[in-house]
């Protein structure tokens, strides 16, 4: 497993996710996302792996109302700028992506693993 997790270091959800991985022995890599943000390709990865760029959007942000409004491309270009407008955590492992919590989902990553 190659897991990353991108996140913010006050957020709950941020912090479930590192614990999570901690407890099971599984190393992660830990992404800072205000101060490194997220690459166009990373992007575009996880939001193929979730099915939805509004999955990603975080509706706590002043802004998210914003945009939402815009275009897809355009979307990606403003999240790309502005990581603070991410949904987090955002756990990847490979192809695979999840946005918020995803105990289940990192629970049948863990029992799939070869």
């Amino acid at each position: 497993m190659n897991i990353q997790i991108f996140g913010k270091s006050k957020c709950f959800d941020t912090k479930k996710a590192e614990r999570f991985f901690k407890e099971r022995g599984i190393r992660f890599q830990r992404i800072d996302l205000p101060s490194k943000g997220m690459s166009k390709r990373e992007l575009e990865s996880v939001i193929r792996s979730v099915g939805d760029i509004a999955l990603l959007i975080d509706d706590k942000h002043p802004d998210a109302a914003l945009v939402r409004t815009l275009l897809p491309d355009a979307q990606k270009e403003k999240l790309c700028e502005a990581p603070a407008l991410l949904r987090t955590p955002i756990v990847r492992d490979g192809q695979r992506a999840t946005v918020g919590d995803g105990t289940a989902v990192w629970t049948a990553w863990l029992k799939a693993k070869p």
